[in-house]
């Protein structure tokens, strides 16, 4: 017999309309039998960004539960690309200049290892071990003007432009998704959210949270201050935190 790390995963997720728009066209997928959390942020002053998002999020939902990390990961990035030509041809068919788009964070786990793939400003933030790092980068104009020095982080925030995003499925007919992989460990609490969030709560804000309030309600409490602070776009938060047994394995 030997010994195998099995992790287990506690989850919350909350999204809320916003203090000004009518239509929340966020989506969220949390599965934590399959190891796959998902957030969508329909592109706002676009056609159907609600339509977009929730596409994404049910194509994933309909994936079987994984074999191999490996498998997982092409199945995932599989989806969203096959999603991504669908709308194409959708606003296609609609006609015109329309174009039907949303950003993506999803976070997948298998065993040990875990992956994450984006496109857009939807982020991903990682607490471990009393130190939280922004595992995504946005793909948006003002975080390109911040890379090549002419912006600081403060001043992107206030930008004219901060809602200009480079990246997004449907958006253009060859979707770029940036990936990452690496090994999960025990005790990390991710936040998967929109920028409806990230625009009106600080990091520290965000640190704060995660770092006091259970994962099951830490969400709750992330979307609820950010309406407070007044949210005016669309606000969505899912947390997940990784907790592991040792079980015995043949």
């Amino acid at each position: 017999m030997s010994t195998e790390q099995v992790y287990q995963y506690v989850t919350g997720a909350c999204s809320h309309v916003g203090n000004v728009r009518r239509l929340n066209e966020d989506a969220l997928l949390s599965r934590p039998d399959i190891g796959l959390w998902v957030v969508a942020d329909g592109m706002g002053g676009h056609d159907a960004g609600d339509y977009a998002s929730k596409m994404i999020v049910e194509r994933l939902d309909a994936l079987p539960p994984p074999q191999s990390a490996p498998t997982f990961l092409a199945a995932v990035k599989d989806s969203v690309i096959d999603t991504n030509e669908h709308l194409r041809e959708e606003a296609k068919r609609r006609g015109g200049q329309s174009v039907i788009g949303s950003t993506v964070v999803i976070f997948m786990a298998y065993g040990r290892y875990c992956a994450y793939l984006w496109a857009g400003d939807s982020r991903i933030y990682r607490l471990r071990r009393g130190e939280m790092t922004q595992l995504t980068r946005d793909h948006s104009y003002v975080q390109e003007l911040v890379d090549m020095g002419h912006l600081d982080h403060d001043e992107a925030e206030s930008h004219p432009q901060a809602n200009v995003i480079t990246r997004a499925v449907g958006a253009e007919d060859l979707l770029n998704l940036d990936v990452r992989q690496e090994l999960l460990i025990e005790d990390d609490v991710l936040l998967l959210c929109s920028d409806g969030l990230t625009k009106v709560l600080s990091d520290d804000e965000i640190f704060q949270c995660l770092s006091q309030v259970p994962a099951d309600t830490a969400a709750d409490d992330l979307v609820r201050a950010a309406v407070t602070n007044g949210a005016k776009d669309n606000v969505t938060a899912l947390v997940m935190k990784c907790t592991a047994d040792t079980t015995l394995a043949p």
